[in-house]
């Protein structure tokens, strides 16, 4: 999941492409056939809709602490087959020696906003 940064300027334009917009966790699932611990994830973007995802966030949290939270999804990757389940959008975190840390909104904001 990480790896070297690649720091080489970026145009705008790509960066642009990039569609990171925010979203409230509607129902979260253990994902029991996943190789290493991770969830089933629900999201309600908004006019986008509701989307899941699959993610390896269990090490620091529960279904219980995620369900009503809001997050930063990207929503244009290509949809990724993870076993019997496809992740619709890839929940943004940051990678820490203890797990995932997710990447959450400090204030509500609706869902579907996009991060500018």
């Amino acid at each position: 999941m990480s790896g070297p940064v690649d720091d080489a300027p970026l145009a705008w334009h790509e960066f642009e492409r990039v569609v990171m917009i925010a979203g409230t966790v509607t129902r979260v699932e253990v994902f029991a056939e996943a190789r290493k611990p991770a969830f089933k994830v629900w999201v309600d973007f908004g006019p986008h809709g509701e989307r899941k995802t699959s993610a390896q966030i269990a090490a620091l949290y529960s279904p219980d602490d995620l369900v009503g939270r809001q997050i930063v999804g990207v929503i244009n990757f290509p949809e990724k087959q993870i076993g019997p389940f496809r992740s619709q959008f890839l929940l943004t975190g940051f990678q820490t020696e203890a797990g995932v840390v997710i990447t959450t909104i400090e204030r509500p904001v609706p869902n579907g906003t996009r991060l500018t």
